[in-house]
């Protein structure tokens, strides 16, 4: 007898929450599990959802539970230090390079439209993942630190700042990609990212990935010019 996806949604929602600390809502699970075909094997189920999730917005995909989501005073100033056991998954909204200046940002996103990332002073070339694949794709670090802006399940944003260098935290990530932090340190209100408690789990929200890169290069020249009428 053909077992129907489905039945399998117990299955996945373990995969998910074992391997990649997601934990989506019994409707977005539901909704997947509708658009697959019968006998469909689990494996290919799992690495399709966990695609499928790293694409999307998690403020509409994964549940709000406790401690999966930053806690309501994440922003409180007054706290000097504190950490967050998690597993707490997180979206990028957008990236900074505070080592470089806007001009160099400019020139470092429009050589990743062209499809170049950089791997120390060699030009390479960035291909996307095939869905199902169960492959991410994040970008190498150039520069840094970096500053970027993290959103949980709730919608909840966040500054995060590199205390020390996370592999694959760069100007070439995808805006929308996720994070896992674990065991994380904030201080007055920011995140502090290093390796041992950041996983970077890859993905990509297309229209907030575009949008971030007109907007960005149109706020950097933007400044640009405001710095230059100020000394002229």
């Amino acid at each position: 007898m053909t077992t129907s996806p489905a039945a399998l949604g117990p299955q996945i929602s373990a995969l998910l929450l074992t391997n990649k600390s997601l934990t989506p809502t019994s409707t977005w699970l539901a909704t997947f599990l509708s658009t697959q075909r019968p006998a469909t094997p689990l494996t290919a189920l799992y690495q399709t959802a966990v695609f499928r999730l790293l694409a999307s917005d998690i403020t509409t995909s994964l549940s709000t539970l406790a401690p999966n989501i930053f806690p309501l005073d994440v922003h409180n100033f007054d706290l000097q230090s504190r950490h967050l056991p998690g597993p707490v998954v997180v979206q990028v909204l957008d990236i900074e390079d505070m080592s470089k200046s806007r001009w160099e940002q400019i020139e470092a996103i429009e050589a990743l439209e062209r499809g170049e990332g950089t791997k120390g002073r060699e030009i390479v070339r960035v291909v996307a993942p095939e869905e199902g694949s169960g492959d991410v794709v994040v970008g190498g670090m150039t520069g840094g630190p970096h500053k970027l802006l993290l959103q949980d399940a709730r919608g909840v944003r966040v500054y995060g700042v590199e205390l020390k260098e996370v592999e694959g935290v760069g100007l070439a990530m995808s805006i929308g990609s996720k994070m896992l932090l674990r065991d994380v340190s904030v201080a007055r209100g920011v995140v502090l990212l290093e390796p041992r408690a950041v996983t970077l789990l890859g993905g990509k929200i297309e229209a907030l990935h575009k949008g971030w890169r007109e907007g960005r290069k149109a706020s950097l020249r933007a400044a640009i010019e405001a710095s230059e009428r100020e000394r002229g």
